[in-house]
């Protein structure tokens, strides 16, 4: 692979990734840890793992934390690439948007759920704490795996249908 990177001649067709396309592979990148890591989670509480289920749950919190960084970087640093897709059909665009958007409205709504659960697992109000995690540990799992979908889409899949002229 590296000899076809610096090869001239070599057949690989994909351009070298600018700045944007770099730190959203590693926000999609950091999407799927933390996902992995609330699975991992989840499943150690269901088998009343307790010292596992908390480190894995704040490793979780810890990826998200970096993730939220590089993104916001990104986004002040190289601006918003939704609005950027020629020459896809105004249909597709739509129905992204509005993944998107569900995307970005769970991140939202997901945040206090988190704060509240971690609060109270610090405080040690274990009933509290389920109460608030559960329901935060659905919509972060979403988030997730939303968040690497929406990488795939936008860096991947559309440009693809728009380059291709596909309606």
């Amino acid at each position: 692979m590296l000899t076809q990177l610096t090869n001239p001649n070599s057949r690989l067709t994909t351009p070298p990734m600018d700045g944007k396309e770099t730190l959203a592979l590693v926000n999609a990148i950091l999407n799927g840890i933390s996902g992995s890591l609330l699975l991992l989670g989840y499943l150690q509480i269901r088998q009343k793992n307790y010292r596992a289920h908390g480190w894995l749950m704040a490793s979780a919190l810890v990826v998200s934390t970096v993730f939220l960084a590089c993104y916001l970087t990104s986004y002040y640093v190289y601006g918003d690439r939704s609005g950027n897709l020629p020459g896809l059909p105004r249909w597709i665009y739509v129905g992204y948007l509005i993944f998107l958007a569900a995307h970005v409205l769970m991140a939202i709504v997901v945040l206090p759920f988190i704060f509240a659960a971690v609060w109270q697992a610090y405080r040690g109000r274990w009933q509290r704490h389920t109460r608030y995690s559960r329901p935060a540990f659905w919509m972060w799992m979403y988030v997730s795996v939303t968040g690497v979908m929406v990488y795939f889409l936008l860096y991947q899949i559309l440009p693809a249908i728009a380059a291709r002229g596909m309606a």
